[in-house]
């Protein structure tokens, strides 16, 4: 390549920061600060507006994908960009995040470690296969999405005020690790966010859910 195209595509490189214009992106990052405020209040032992940030996190993953899919304009790199930050921000939502729920609920003893870790893990490698592989066959995902994963241990954490805090820890630790297996699994299922219905029922479940961990917050 001559010294003049290796400049040509310089100048036409864009900056960094660029891609941050882009509404998608936007709503990535979004997610991302839902996630922050899910792990800081983790960390602190608020459990209620971790809930909520990371019910808030998925929605707004949904959301970046419906919205890219309908924005007119993009390019295939913004979409290529697009895709690898929404990878990096899952990791964080969907295995970072529910690690430090573990961990926090368990007094950041050490056998918490090891479920840490496994569910870590298996977000890494499904996602990495998911990149190299994509949807199967087109329509479905090979395992169980990683999304799944927020959506459904907010749920399970409103037994807490139910049970006793060692049993609920055991059932935390369980589901953790039970959830990460389905994510390596080699099961088939849908992709939820892909129907217009089931984006009506994450809207009305993510109100719900907001609702009823603000209330133990008052």
């Amino acid at each position: 390549m001559s010294k003049e195209n290796i400049i040509h595509e310089k100048l036409q490189q864009p900056t960094i920061l660029s891609y941050v214009k882009d509404i998608p992106n936007l709503l990535s990052l979004s997610g991302l600060a839902c996630t922050l405020l899910a792990i800081y209040y983790a960390v602190e032992g608020v459990y209620a507006i971790t809930m909520i940030g990371m019910v808030w996190a998925v929605a707004f993953d949904w959301a970046d994908g419906l919205v890219a899919r309908r924005l007119k304009g993009r390019t295939p790199t913004d979409a290529k960009f697009g895709g690898q930050l929404d990878v990096l921000i899952d990791i964080v939502s969907y295995g970072v995040t529910p690690a430090i729920l573990l961990l926090s609920y368990g007094k950041f003893e050490p056998i918490f470690l090891i479920g840490a870790f496994i569910m870590v893990s298996a977000a890494a490698i499904r996602l990495s296969y998911f990149s190299t592989y994509g949807l199967a066959g087109g329509t479905k995902y090979t395992g169980l999405a990683l999304d799944n994963n927020s959506l459904i241990l907010v749920a399970i954490f409103l037994l807490e005020s139910f049970v006793s805090n060692g049993t609920f820890t055991i059932i935390l630790y369980i589901s953790g690790v039970a959830l990460a297996i389905l994510n390596v699994s080699e099961i088939k299922t849908p992709k939820l966010s892909g129907n217009p219905r089931n984006v009506w029922l994450l809207g009305a479940y993510t109100l719900a859910i907001t609702a009823i961990y603000s209330l133990q917050l008052i």
